[in-house]
């Protein structure tokens, strides 16, 4: 083993390993560092738990001559057989180095084993990742050297986990912001407040689609209901619209009880403009599609069934921090916002699913029924408001957006 090699690993991690940026290059330059300090890993796994709504944890897996892969593990994941009998459980769980050797004549029945064995796998080790506040997540290197790893080896891989952790731990918590920030305020605002937007008053213009939405009938379903059933059935009607929402180019900015703010941003012209509206439509009939097949089974088994309103608008919005004290929401406001909200109120009194507004009837490629003119709380013009035609037909004219 290469004494000098592996010192200057550990220089290079303890300097902050300021040539690998990111976390994926990290991983594959350190690894690659060890194999040329002598140490013949073939395999590595970092597996870390993490504050997410959906996962458990991440992991990362470097093979030789194989590059990074990333993976994650869902809640609940943690209670099945493979991980209930995997070695990284005993790390996890008691802080411990886990060793395997891989030859001989013996079948493991841990499968994760059984299957690096049957790769070619010698020798397996299991290490702990020991975070400055007292959290342990895990590590694994395999070798497929016939002799395995030597005591040597071994001690310089220990030496090195020290460092290797504490660079470990700082990508962690810069993937554990990015990743609550995307989830709490969206992807588009998220990047804005990392990369330093987080003044009170810190905005900017953005023209943008606007699409507010709302449950019909939900202060009636919360007053029948237990809170726990409510929240579920609010859970069940957001994945009606979020994950479309977000496949369409489009950010979530606020959940407001049962309404929904999203916004997609648009570009300077009119061609994007139609392209993007083109987008949100086919949001929003995947919306209303997977609404109507939303049921629930009340406590007195009585199927409840679901119906949503929706208005799209175009314009110009306000979008950055606001707030009070020390407290800021990154959100956008304007115009445009309150004419869309109004626009959701009118939706519910026609019975309509999906209306909008004559600037984004204009700039779409679908045809739109004229529901006629709305005075709206609070503006000085009526809106002129349009409704699908296949959602029938009223006493207006069809509009043909694309011309």
């Amino acid at each position: 083993m290469d004494t000098t090699q592996l010192n200057d690993l550990i220089t290079w991690l303890a300097d902050g390993a300021r040539s690998a940026v990111r976390t994926d290059l990290f991983m594959a330059e350190t690894c690659e560092r060890m194999v040329a300090s002598g140490i013949p890993i073939s395999r590595v796994g970092v597996f870390v738990r993490t504050l997410h709504p959906s996962m458990l944890g991440r992991n990362f897996i470097w093979r030789v001559g194989g590059g990074i892969s990333m993976g994650s593990m869902a809640h609940g994941e943690d209670e099945g057989d493979e991980f209930l009998l995997s070695p990284l459980r005993q790390v996890f769980h008691h802080g411990i180095e886990v060793r395997h050797r891989l030859t001989g004549d013996e079948v493991s029945n841990i499968p994760i084993l059984a299957d690096l064995r049957a790769e070619g796998t010698t020798d397996y080790i299991a290490l702990p990742l020991q975070m400055s506040d007292g959290e342990v997540h895990a590590s694994s290197w395999v070798t497929r050297d016939p002799e395995g790893f030597s005591d040597a080896q071994l001690n310089g891989l220990r030496r090195m986990m020290p460092a290797l952790t504490r660079m470990i731990e700082i990508h962690l918590l810069r993937r554990t912001a990015a990743g609550l920030l995307d989830n709490y305020v969206g992807a588009r605002s998220g990047a804005r407040i990392l990369a330093g937007q987080i003044r009170r008053g810190h905005t900017e213009t953005m023209r943008a689609v606007i699409w507010l939405s709302d449950l019909r009938g939900f202060t009636a379903l919360s007053d029948r209901l237990q809170p726990e059933n409510v929240v579920d059935i609010l859970n069940r009607y957001f994945d009606c619209q979020v994950p479309t929402i977000l496949a369409h180019g489009g950010e979530v900015l606020k959940f407001m009880g049962d309404g929904l703010l999203a916004v997609f941003p648009v570009g300077n012209d009119e061609e994007d403009l139609s392209v993007v509206c083109g987008r949100v439509l086919e949001a929003a009939r995947a919306s209303r599609a997977a609404v109507e097949q939303l049921r629930w089974a009340g406590t007195n088994l009585a199927e409840e069934q679901f119906r949503f309103g929706l208005a799209l608008h175009v314009g110009q919005v306000l979008y950055g921090n606001i707030g009070g004290g020390d407290r800021v929401d990154f959100t956008c406001i304007g115009p445009a916002v309150n004419l869309a909200a109004r626009l959701e109120k009118i939706a519910g009194k026609l019975s309509r699913t999906v209306v909008a507004s004559a600037a984004f009837a204009d700039a779409g490629n679908a045809e739109w029924t004229d529901l006629g003119e709305f005075p709206i709380a609070g503006f000085a013009k009526a809106e002129r408001v349009y409704g699908l035609v296949e959602e029938g037909y009223s006493s207006g004219s069809i509009v043909n957006s694309s011309g």
